[in-house]
């Protein structure tokens, strides 16, 4: 009798199986009363409009060498870092444990709550703000954002720019919520209000 194989395991203390590992020294503890019921999603490029170069995760793991570009002195001395990182051709990075609090969202506030890293996961697509996106992104983006709400009680999608607003701009205008949503089938009172996604 042929033995059935065992279902892989896709979270192990809050690390993702299908993501690449490049640990970050940038996070913290939760508050234990935090509910982890929010995803973010940023835009981010260094310098802007340069891809591929390695450089976002240089400057997630604290390695960013500030003198190689003048853009990067406006960033010298940051520390930052995000749950994950989506590249362009798709990659899936992870530099924090989800059961962790990443240092992505800054000063926020969002459903009447504030310190939005307290209860959210990151998600960063590489992209310069309000520009489009590549179709292998939305795939791992939706590929992760299911899996996120297997293992999570995520109730909320927001971007960047909703729970900074005024202070943000990202993902911006280039980012197609309707895609998000459709992919994910979730209602629209998910999603922001003043984003286009579908009726629910």
């Amino acid at each position: 009798m042929n033995r059935r194989e065992a279902a892989p395991v896709l979270w192990q203390e809050g690390w993702y199986r299908y993501a690449k590992v490049l640990a970050s020294p940038n996070f913290g503890p939760r508050p234990s009363s935090a509910c982890l019921d929010l995803i973010v999603i940023h835009s981010i490029s260094l310098p802007p409009g340069e891809f591929g170069n390695g450089q976002v995760q240089r400057l997630f793991t604290n390695t960013l060498d500030w003198e190689a570009h003048p853009y990067f002195q406006s960033h010298r001395g940051l520390q930052v870092s995000s749950h994950f990182f989506i590249s362009r051709s798709g990659e899936l990075w992870q530099f924090v444990s989800c059961d962790d609090r990443a240092w992505h969202a800054g000063e926020s506030n969002y459903r009447g709550r504030s310190n939005c890293n307290d209860d959210s996961i990151g998600i960063e697509l590489e992209g310069l703000e309000g520009g489009p996106f590549e179709a292998s992104q939305y795939e791992t983006l939706a590929s992760v954002c299911a899996a996120l709400l297997q293992q999570y009680p995520v109730a909320h999608l927001a971007g960047h720019e909703h729970i900074a607003i005024g202070r943000k701009q990202d993902p911006g205008k280039g980012f197609e919520w309707s895609r998000l949503q459709a992919s994910l089938g979730l209602p629209s009172k998910c999603f922001p209000a003043n984003t286009e996604t579908r009726a629910p």
